[in-house]
């Protein structure tokens, strides 16, 4: 960071390659599908690179980047949640997809699978925003609570109370495959 805040690009560009899967993954695990997952990790670099002057090594670097992919993604939800848009009628010309049939299993295990790692990405991205940060960054991310609580600015038992709430309705959820 300090060859990036002396404004040497090839310092950055090694930053980039270096953490681009740990914010593109946080991102996209926190967003699910969307689209705005490359425009997030872009912004959360620029915003490295724009701070980078002023980056004091108070904790982990990582700590400090996921910090900026936390407030940035926050941001997103809050903006996508103002401007959501769901038409409960189909478009002319278009037709429903195809009722699945939710009570007969499957007859490879391979959907049944897919089905499940569906399922499991449907209840974490209904999670609050914080609970699914928690536990993006514990499950996936695998940092610790003390490095979550930096990034989430709460206490260590304040994450593992978050972290708690989050895997109760987790397992609320995914009910019927955990029979």
């Amino acid at each position: 960071m300090r060859l990036v805040g002396r404004g040497d690009t090839s310092a950055f560009e090694a930053l980039i390659e270096r953490h681009q899967a740990l914010v593109a993954g946080t991102v996209a695990r926190m967003l699910g599908s969307n689209s705005d997952v490359e425009d997030i990790a872009q912004q959360v670099f620029i915003r490295v690179w724009k701070s980078a002057r002023r980056y004091v090594p108070r904790a982990k670097f990582t700590t400090w980047l996921l910090k900026i992919t936390r407030n940035l993604v926050f941001n997103e939800l809050r903006r996508s949640k103002r401007h959501v848009h769901v038409s409960l009628q189909s478009e002319p010309g278009v037709e429903d997809p195809p009722v699945r049939d939710e009570i007969t299993p499957p007859p490879d295990a391979s959907l049944l699978e897919s089905e499940l790692r569906q399922a499991i990405e449907e209840a974490i991205i209904q999670l609050p925003d914080s609970q699914r940060m928690a536990l993006v960054l514990r499950r996936y991310e695998q940092l610790s609570y003390e490095e979550i609580a930096d990034v989430l600015d709460l206490s260590v038992p304040a994450v593992k109370s978050v972290l708690f709430r989050a895997r109760t309705q987790l397992r609320s959820r995914l009910s019927k495959y955990l029979t």
